[in-house]
């Protein structure tokens, strides 16, 4: 099938073939009550009773099979026999009621019309040519048995010319309609797949995006404000009862749409979010655009800055400080060996040796971050990975220190730098061990690997036995240079959460009163590209 063989295609071909049912029925069904009232004698100048007969009850009955045979039109073979087959039977009523006289050529006329709706060019131009030649030559034959009849002629012609007429200008109608109607689905098609790329890329999109009614229930919501959101059925959900904070952010921002809402946050582990909001405003019904953006994103980029003039301030503290640092170490080693000194000066020179030697350090850790390398994230099968980890550390540590790890479900796969993941759990798992408690000589750490029920990311654990970090000092645990051991520099757990961050990871700290510390870390999905450093 194409455009030059069926003039209407898809539901317009189906709309006009369904009337060319609906108009043959009605005209078979007429006929046939003509017949059966025996009218036809008073409107027609019958020639023929039986064929007239015959022809308006076989006329009817194979329209009605036709109607129930022939619901579609997409094939042209079929189309082709039905008009052809419906201009025969109309010629033989035309003949046995008389010819030209009778009317029943106005029908074979709008037959012609109506076929050519449906069939196109050539083939439609056949039928009406049919038509045509079968009243013409049926009034020539009537007026061979009939010398009444001779009369008929003009009206004859008439009408097998109006047959022709009938199937160019249906024909030219047609044409200009399967062109507006291949433009409007080609449009149609176009807008669809606009409509599929936009779905798509919301989807995909990092921005939690929500679509509010007045009500605050939730019309629609991207991929990303389910995963925010921690559910997977947020169709219908009302956010009033289920994300309070929203709610009250965006009715302070309501009062005063000048101010920047402040962040919020679904949950304890889960990220801080900053709302956006739209009024949209679409047939008197006012509708609700929520945006929300992982602010760790925006703090990536803050830590490359923050990091960036931590690297130019380390350089200078490395030339201005660790020179006269090295020399005052020296000097203090060179008094401690002198004879002369007391028992009251040697203590001196040591304290003055040992605080040498902990500053000395803490300018290393502020070099380290100043020297970080640029982060390489590689998709890791973190379950390998991790026991790997534990088996490396089982071998070298100290005599009494175990560590215990579980691991819970599979394919838990992230993307980051193997190495900056081993300098982060090198830390933690020290601190776990320098504060967990001591049982029969031994101290335990656990290391526990499994799946975000909500989140459904892969989350790594590290749990001590201690007595865990007090809740007014849980604020400043990851703020550099804050620490709660007199040996400790205050880096090592701000460090951590720098090299996480730096690999689109998450590094809490996660209260269990009176069961002792635990630090979580949040890896990032494994198709996630990462921000490198």
């Amino acid at each position: 099938m194409t455009g030059n063989e069926l003039a209407l295609l898809g539901q317009a071909g189906q709309r006009a073939l369904r009337l060319y049912h609906l108009y043959r029925l009605l005209i078979g069904l007429s006929l046939v009550l003509l017949v059966s009232s025996s009218l036809e004698n008073h409107l027609f100048n019958i020639t023929h009773d039986r064929l007239f007969i015959t022809a308006s009850w076989g006329y009817l009955i194979f329209n009605t099979l036709v109607s129930l045979a022939m619901p579609r039109a997409d094939r042209l073979a079929p189309l082709f026999v039905l008009a052809l087959t419906d201009i025969l039977l109309l010629s033989l009523i035309y003949y046995a009621a008389g010819g030209a006289t009778s009317g029943i050529g106005n029908l074979i006329v709008v037959s012609v019309a109506v076929a050519n709706i449906l069939l196109y060019r050539n083939i439609g131009l056949l039928i009406a040519a049919v038509g045509a030649a079968g009243i013409i030559y049926l009034a020539f034959y009537l007026s061979l048995s009939q010398p009444e009849a001779s009369g008929q002629f003009m009206q004859a012609g008439i009408l097998g010319t109006l047959c022709f007429a009938a199937a160019m200008g249906v024909q030219a109608l047609s044409r200009k309609l399967l062109v507006s109607q291949q433009l409007l689905q080609q449009q149609a098609s176009t807008v669809a797949n606009l409509e599929a790329l936009n779905a798509a890329i919301i989807e995909r999109m990092r921005t939690g995006i929500l679509v509010l009614n007045e009500n605050f229930q939730v019309l629609q919501a991207n991929q990303a404000a389910h995963t925010m959101l921690e559910s997977r059925y947020l169709l219908a959900l009302d956010l009033k009862g289920y994300f309070p904070p929203l709610i009250n952010t965006y009715q302070a921002w309501q009062k005063n749409p000048a101010i920047m809402p402040g962040p919020v946050q679904f949950s304890a582990q889960s990220p801080q979010l900053q709302p956006g909001f739209v009024i949209h405003r679409h047939n008197n019904e006012q509708q609700l655009l929520v945006f929300l953006e992982d602010t760790k994103y925006h703090n990536q980029q803050a830590q490359q800055l923050k990091l960036a003039s931590l690297g130019r301030l380390a350089a200078g503290i490395a030339h201005e400080i660790r020179n006269p640092l090295g020399a005052i170490s020296h000097a203090a080693q060179l008094l401690g060996e002198s004879d002369t000194l007391n028992r009251a000066d040697m203590r001196l020179s040591q304290i003055i040796q040992e605080q040498t030697r902990r500053l000395n350090h803490v300018i290393e850790n502020v070099l380290q971050l100043s020297r970080q390398q640029k982060t390489e994230p590689q998709l890791l099968d973190l379950k390998y990975w991790v026991h790997r980890y534990v088996t490396s550390y089982r071998e070298s540590a100290a005599p009494g220190h175990l560590l215990k790890l579980e691991v819970a479900g599979n394919h838990l796969n992230t993307r980051m730098d193997p190495h900056q993941l081993t300098q982060v759990l090198d830390n933690l798992v020290t601190n776990a061990m320098r504060y967990t408690s001591e049982h029969n000589g031994k101290r335990t750490v656990e290391i526990i690997l499994f799946r975000h029920h909500s989140l459904l990311l892969p989350v790594l654990e590290i749990r001590d036995t201690g007595p865990g970090v007090p809740v007014a000092e849980q604020d400043a645990l990851f703020e550099p240079f804050f620490t709660t051991d007199k040996q400790g520099t205050g880096l090592g757990l701000y460090i951590a959460r720098e090299l996480c961050e730096s690999n689109q990871a998450r590094l809490d700290y996660v209260a269990r009163p009176g069961l002792g510390a635990c630090f979580r870390i949040t890896f990032a999905h494994p198709k996630s590209s990462g921000l490198q450093k």
